[in-house]
């Protein structure tokens, strides 16, 4: 009579863990983004209603007769078989939020939080990295420095809130002139820096101007407390530098975008100011000593 109550008791436990499996396994694929890693936990989901099924069956179909010691056999196996998912299940769904919570982390470590765009810290990272790889292989590079006109009246007139507006529109709208091995990043303030790898100087340049003419044609859309929604026109100005010559390092190279921006604004504003380009030498053409 033991051996029944407990047949029956692993039996019953046994379900219990794998309609709780079943449950654990819906809430990991709600988490995972639609593709061939969430299609394979439906297999597995359909594979864990199936023991399910199974389970029950055999409860259904053996419950009542067993009555000897070897008869926990079975019952033992398919309980520790439903520990078995439970447990997978369990820790899948943990790992996919650990690993959701450092993704979180580490995008916050190199976003900016206004605009979404990276931040400075990521910038001078991969500046250096940029720079070190262009001078390996003997590639150009140029980096574009934005400033956005007359900000501060933006401020002034609008309010803070109407200039964070500004601000992240003005990012997405430099973002979907770029390439996708182009790095955009908030400098500082309302300055933007973009990294152009493997881009020559007359690339860089035209680059800028496609950029400059695009803000300047477009409407901003920003709304306050006081004046409702209001189109705001932008223009910016834009300092380019690229690699080569004394420019053979990212703080030289920084600089000579930053003079030329601010020779852009000296000039009148809405416009592109520029650097003159020299050859850069790979390690491997330098001569000897």
């Amino acid at each position: 009579m033991v051996i029944f109550f407990f047949a029956k008791g692993l039996v019953f436990a046994g379900a219990l863990i794998l309609i709780g499996s079943l449950l654990t396994t819906r809430r990991l694929m709600m988490r995972l983004p639609p593709g061939p890693v969430r299609n394979h936990w439906y297999a597995m989901l359909v594979l864990v209603a199936i023991f399910l099924v199974g389970y029950l069956g055999y409860a259904s179909a053996f419950g009542d007769s067993q009555t000897r010691l070897l008869d926990l056999i079975v019952p033992g196996v398919f309980f520790l078989g439903a520990c078995f998912v439970w447990l997978t299940g369990t820790l899948s769904l943990q790992t996919a939020m650990a690993l959701m919570r450092i993704s979180l982390l580490e995008q916050e470590n190199i976003a900016d939080p206004l605009t979404g765009v990276f931040n400075r810290r990521y910038l001078d990272r991969r500046l250096r990295e940029e720079i070190a790889r262009a001078r390996r292989h003997g590639l150009p590079l140029s980096v574009l420095l934005f400033d956005i006109d007359h900000f501060k009246n933006i401020n002034d007139r609008h309010g803070h809130q109407a200039g964070d507006q500004v601000l992240a529109s003005f990012a997405m709208l430099v973002k979907e002139q770029l390439r996708d091995p182009d790095i955009l990043a908030r400098y500082g303030g309302e300055e933007f820096m973009v990294i152009t790898p493997q881009t020559p100087h007359q690339g860089a340049v035209d680059l800028a101007e496609r950029v400059r003419m695009r803000i300047e044609s477009n409407g901003f859309s920003v709304s306050n407390v006081q004046s409702g929604t209001l189109e705001i026109r932008l223009t910016c100005s834009i300092g380019v530098a690229s690699l080569g010559g004394e420019l053979d390092g990212a703080e030289k190279l920084v600089h000579s975008a930053d003079e030329h921006l601010y020779r852009a604004k000296r000039e009148g504003r809405n416009r592109v100011n520029a650097n003159e380009p020299r050859a850069i030498e790979s390690p491997a053409s330098q001569p000897a000593a």
